[in-house]
């Protein structure tokens, strides 16, 4: 299940405005991402750069969205691009996460993953049968 239905068409928007967790991003005409978007933006703070996910929560009009984001906003500035990802927000699943301890954006706190290739789901997805 994806958000956006075609991927190759995604534009790309900028920050035009911070408060703490919670940004406003405008996007060109007809390239609003749809609610629950991961966007992700980079952010360098002392020289070292971090992709701060975010998820689209509201659309508000003249082409912006307000995201809620899953990691500090310090060294976030207005105009930062931000990168539509044109999905939700996924987190590993199955047996190679047994054991670990995770963020809400999926990332592994205690030690990497062994298997790279580990499925990943959505967040925002029907839930799996219960047998």
């Amino acid at each position: 299940m994806t958000v956006t239905e075609n991927p190759t068409n995604l534009k790309d928007g900028r920050v035009v405005a911070i408060a703490g967790p919670v940004v406003d991003v405008e996007f060109p005409r007809g390239s609003l991402p749809e609610i629950n978007t991961a966007l992700e933006m980079t952010v360098s703070v002392d020289g070292v750069d971090t992709v701060v996910v975010s998820e689209v929560a509201q659309q508000i009009g003249d082409s912006r969205v307000r995201v809620v984001t899953m990691k500090p906003t310090d060294g976030l500035r207005r105009g930062t691009p931000v990168r539509n990802t044109g999905r939700g927000i996924t987190v590993p699943v199955g047996d190679a996460v047994l054991g670990h301890v995770f963020n809400v954006i999926g990332e592994p706190l205690d030690s990497p993953l062994t298997d790279a290739n580990v499925e990943r789901w959505e967040i925002h997805r029907e839930p799996p049968a219960f047998d």
